[in-house]
């Protein structure tokens, strides 16, 4: 998928720009925009901005990821917080050999056509610039991974993504559909970062500690801009038979990125030919952060 890519909606067609106006890039409005979004991410890691997409847009949004969810392919596995395997150097309540069920599913990328309202917002340039801004890049880069670009996660009942971060430096998300109950995103904002992997926090939050949390209500049409590569989160298990539904859209500050053969194969069930031809190539993170 290119930016070139035939969509079957406009950019104006799916987002509130009379209040987000990410288009006008040399409106003061953009700029207090970018600003006010800057600094809700330096204050804790994550901004949502409340009904990004037009009211009238969301029946079909919803329909979407609704068509779409029977693709998913459902994780049932345990992991710890850095997606890794355990340490036996380490004691047991160490934050390495702390395992949960991780219970969501994921569509993949090549399962979204390009005629939805999910691919005009991904590939849009104006949605991307104003991305790019707000997590303080001249740009920003589509994954050239063709399962994890754009990707829709699915809870059903009693399913859970639990305690974990990301390896991707910053997430872009959106709430299509809200579940009958749970599904609550959690976080503790900059729990880790350049000070180092704080393995004494996590483990007091996987402890029972909640004190450093907050938590999300998020409603179908939000969009969300999430630093969650250094800040501990998950989504608590969904109550009700109304699965819940989130779109992921996956950006990179480097083009080219590719995500690792066996995250794939875990995460989606499958490979693509890309991933086939890196399993015998090493791959090394720019940071000293565990995944």
């Amino acid at each position: 998928m290119t930016d070139a890519t035939f969509t079957a909606f406009r950019i104006e067609d799916c987002i509130d720009l009379e209040r987000y106006p990410i288009t006008d890039h040399h409106s003061e409005a953009r700029r207090l925009l970018v600003d006010m979004c800057r600094q809700q991410l330096a204050d804790d890691g994550c901004v949502v901005l409340k009904d990004f997409v037009r009211p009238e847009m969301l029946t079909r949004l919803e329909a979407e990821t609704e068509r779409l969810s029977p693709n998913a392919h459902q994780n049932e596995t345990e992991t710890n917080p850095y997606n890794s395997a355990a340490d036996p150097s380490l004691p047991p309540e160490h934050p390495k050999n702390r395992f949960d069920d991780r219970t969501n599913g994921f569509v993949a990328g090549d399962r979204i056509e390009p005629d939805t309202i999910l691919r005009t917002i991904y590939h849009n340039l104006d949605f991307k610039s104003f991305i790019a801004a707000v997590v303080g890049e001249d740009e920003i880069h589509e994954f050239a991974d063709p399962l994890a670009d754009l990707v829709v996660n699915v809870l059903k009942e009693g399913r859970q993504h639990p305690w974990h971060f990301d390896s991707n430096d910053f997430i872009v998300t959106m709430q299509t559909r809200k579940p009958e109950g749970g599904g609550v995103f959690q976080y503790a904002p900059g729990i880790r970062g350049a000070h180092g992997e704080n393995f004494e926090g996590v483990q007091a939050i996987l402890d029972g500690d909640h004190s450093a949390l907050k938590s999300l209500e998020l409603t179908p049409g939000d969009l969300q801009i999430f630093f969650g590569r250094n800040s501990l989160h998950r989504v608590s298990p969904v109550q009700g038979k109304r699965e819940r539904h989130t779109v992921i859209f996956a950006y990179a500050k480097e083009p080219g990125f590719v995500g690792r053969p066996e995250r794939a194969k875990a995460i989606f069930g499958r490979m693509a030919p890309i991933h086939e031809r890196m399993l015998s190539e090493a791959v090394v993170r720019t940071d000293a952060l565990s995944d």
